[in-house]
């Protein structure tokens, strides 16, 4: 079911707000419009921890099932070093540093010099 655009840009903002909330670490917002029918937005951030990562996985899918009403889909909550929560519109990857610096989603979705919106 698809959602509109300004429900999308609002669960973006409600994403980045828990995250900065839950003291994430390089939050970056990668814009998917046009290169992806995935979703519309990718969030990366990292935690210091596998208690953070999961800690704040946890409570941005709390908190996104509160205010907009739906459950989203969740994976790797459990160990901590990588969660991935699909919220529809919203891709959201929470890693601990080390496993985020070996996987580079970053430079996956960014054109060659391109750069991300860091928040």
């Amino acid at each position: 079911m698809a959602r509109s655009q300004s429900i999308s840009d609002k669960l973006l903002e409600r994403i980045l707000s828990s995250l900065s909330d839950d003291k994430a670490e390089d939050v970056v917002q990668i814009n998917l419009q046009g290169k992806s029918s995935v979703a519309d937005y990718m969030v990366i951030a990292s935690g210091r921890s596998t208690r953070q990562v999961s800690a704040m996985a946890e409570k941005l899918t709390d908190r996104i099932k509160q205010e907009f009403g739906f459950t989203s889909k969740v994976e790797g909550k459990d160990a901590g070093d990588w969660v991935l929560i699909d919220t529809g519109d919203v891709i959201v990857h929470i890693f601990r540093p080390e496993v985020r610096e070996f996987y580079q989603l970053e430079k996956m979705w960014l054109p060659q010099g391109g750069s991300a919106s860091a928040n």
